[in-house]
């Protein structure tokens, strides 16, 4: 695609906007209940995106995830799970509009359960503070910001669930920095900066991934949204 920078960037923000109504609209409609297997879940939403939008493509895989799969990283396709009554259910979906990925992620908690809630509740304060991390450094690397978002976790008193914690985005198909693939993400091998640009001059976009996770209790928490605008 040829589009400039500002057609690039409101594009991008659009087709986020469009993800984070589809959320409220899986809240708002109760999609996320108990006795529903994930599966359903993640089909009823595909087909909601496409009631509101008209959108039928994603450019990686539907991610509906509950109680102990919960832990479980993206790569990992644990076997189909109904939702229990106290349970905390992720979904991730990477909806593509008008040939923009969105990436969109949160949690949904079933129940009073006091530690699941807080660790809803931690995942947008630790992605807020990552954000204010990678803002405060213009040559931030993705080694740096991981090992930030990382210490951040501890000291809420969880772990990262993941190897990375964010990749780019852009127009579909996904984009790629020049090089290794570690260098498309923000993990502790990448040691390239966060703000380069690609072949084309074009500003690399960011998508920031917080997955907390408690072994013990054997579940997690997931929320994603764009980093860099």
């Amino acid at each position: 695609m040829a589009d400039d920078e500002p057609t690039r960037e409101a594009q991008l923000l659009d087709a986020q906007a469009k993800a984070e109504r589809l959320f409220a609209e899986i809240e708002e409609r109760g999609l996320v209940t108990p006795g529903k297997g994930e599966r359903a879940v993640s089909d009823r939403v595909r087909d909601l995106a496409n009631e509101l939008f008209g959108m039928t493509r994603h450019w990686h895989k539907r991610i509906v995830r509950s109680g102990p799969n919960t832990l479980m990283p993206y790569r990992e396709n644990p076997p189909d799970r109904v939702i229990g009554a106290d349970d905390i259910v992720f979904a991730d979906f990477g909806p593509i509009f008008e040939e923009y990925e969105a990436d969109f992620g949160r949690t949904f908690v079933l129940g009073d359960d006091p530690v699941k809630r807080r660790l809803a509740d931690d995942l947008p304060k630790v992605f807020a503070a990552g954000k204010r991390f990678f803002d405060s450094d213009p040559d931030i690397t993705g080694k740096r910001l991981y090992a930030e978002v990382e210490r951040l976790a501890a000291e809420a008193g969880w772990e990262l669930g993941g190897w990375h914690a964010g990749h780019l985005v852009g127009e579909f198909p996904h984009e790629w920095i020049d090089g290794a693939d570690v260098e498309s993400y923000i993990a502790p091998g990448n040691d390239t900066p966060l703000r380069p640009t690609d072949k084309a001059g074009r500003r690399c976009n960011w998508i920031l991934e917080i997955h907390l996770v408690d072994q013990a209790r054997e579940f997690g928490g997931f929320y994603e949204e764009l980093l860099t605008l």
